[in-house]
């Protein structure tokens, strides 16, 4: 069993920044694939990034692509989501995701264990 708890969100205006983390527990970390993704009440879980087992890989959404970065520290089992100039349009309750089989995917149908998410709210 993996355990996810993600952390960081809040209200900032449209161009500021904020942090994301997850952290995990209960497997061992460094053997699966993570990723972040984002949902607004009615719609589809959107892809935002993923970040492979060894973290030398990464895929972004064209939507965030060039503002969220994506990284991964194995000796914490934490998953960080820096997420900068950020638009109204980036409102939603934001997901962290493990992927047991290594494997990076852009579809949330790859992901074994989420977390309870955090909501990000940005003003106009």
């Amino acid at each position: 069993q993996v355990q996810l708890v993600e952390s960081g969100g809040g209200l900032v205006q449209a161009g500021g920044s904020l942090r994301l983390s997850c952290a995990a527990s209960g497997r061992t970390f460094s053997s699966y694939a993570l990723g972040w993704f984002r949902q607004v009440l009615g719609k589809e879980r959107e892809f935002v990034a993923a970040i492979s087992r060894s973290g030398g890989s990464t895929s972004y959404g064209d939507s965030v692509k060039g503002r969220f970065t994506i990284s991964r520290n194995d000796a914490t089992n934490t998953v960080y989501l820096q997420m900068n100039s950020l638009k109204p349009e980036d409102t939603a309750v934001y997901y962290c995701g493990a992927a047991l089989t290594g494997i990076m995917l852009r579809i949330s149908a790859g992901y074994d264990y989420w977390g309870q998410g955090t909501q990000v709210t940005v003003s106009a």
